[in-house]
């Protein structure tokens, strides 16, 4: 009975510890990230043109946020199943989607007349918050209950 207390205080920690590693990424993404849309988006965005940025430094720097909440966001997946499988699968599922958004997001940069700046604040979104994380954890969750 205490170790089984003790183990859930320690999973506990551990969730409260990537929480504010998540928390930390969002907290210093001026610092950390080469973005020019986080203050884009800030404003009036339907009725501003793109800010002006370099493509490649934007790319790096989307890769570098989504795979510092990837790591974060596989670590609290793997705190609440603690079953490796299932993170292999979340990383598999998390770059595939990467490789779709980001293709997307700058499709809709260099080749769409019509900037659809909602569009592009969503996409966006999904490449910089820890979203999946929302999703997943829930549909794992369902997985193993059924199975």
């Amino acid at each position: 009975m205490l170790q089984k207390i003790l183990n859930n205080k320690v999973r506990l920690m551990q969730f409260v510890f990537f929480v504010a590693l998540l928390v930390l990424v969002r907290a210093f993404e001026n610092q950390l990230f080469y973005d020019p849309f986080l203050d884009y988006f800030k404003n009036d965005f339907n009725n501003l043109p793109l800010p002006n940025f370099n493509s490649f430094q934007l790319s790096l720097g989307l890769l570098f946020r989504y795979t510092l909440n990837t790591v974060i966001s596989l670590g609290i997946i793997y705190v609440f199943f603690k079953d490796i499988v299932m993170v292999k699968f979340a990383f598999v599922l998390y770059y595939f989607f990467f490789m779709i958004l980001i293709v997307v997001f700058f499709y809709m940069i260099y080749f769409t007349r019509e900037h659809h700046n909602l569009f592009l604040f969503y996409i966006r979104r999904f490449l910089i918050q820890p979203i999946f994380v929302l999703l997943f954890v829930p549909a794992f969750y369902y997985q193993k209950q059924n199975k």
